[in-house]
């Protein structure tokens, strides 16, 4: 469960970093999601906030993935029938949530609404925002 205030109870006291790896036409219901998750004291790294110009996105979006102690998997029909750049984001967090330790939380799968979850998922228990529970769901992982 997170602390008040998105805060970690380690011995830096620094707010819980979270990615929110996404498809791009789900950009607006995932900037709501970001701008819920920053009002709870957390602090979230979306592409379109979080990204300066000039910056290589290419660079930046793995090393965002890194350093981030959770990342949101935001879920849709758009997100799991799209090829592209969210694919290989998706498989990069898989890869990082692999070298964590043993039952720890990093990857959440988190649906936007109904839609099927692709199978590298299945062993993962996800989030449906769409339910008037979910976002208290997720914020308890």
């Amino acid at each position: 469960m997170i602390p008040p205030e998105g805060k970690m109870t380690d011995t830096v006291n620094r707010r819980l970093r979270v990615f929110l790896c996404h498809t791009s036409t789900d950009k607006l219901a995932v900037q709501d999601l970001y701008k819920q998750l920053v009002s709870d004291g957390i602090d979230a790294w979306l592409d379109k906030e979080k990204l300066q110009p000039g910056q290589k996105w290419q660079d930046e979006i793995p090393k965002a993935i890194r350093n981030s102690d959770i990342v949101i998997v935001c879920l849709s029909k758009n997100s799991t029938s799209k090829d592209g750049y969210v694919q290989k984001e998706i498989k990069f967090a898989l890869d990082v949530a692999d070298e964590k330790a043993e039952g720890s939380i990093y990857v959440i799968p988190a649906r936007l609404e109904e839609c099927d979850v692709p199978d590298r998922f299945s062993k993962y228990h996800w989030a449906n925002l769409f339910e008037k529970t979910g976002y208290k769901k997720l914020l308890g992982a």
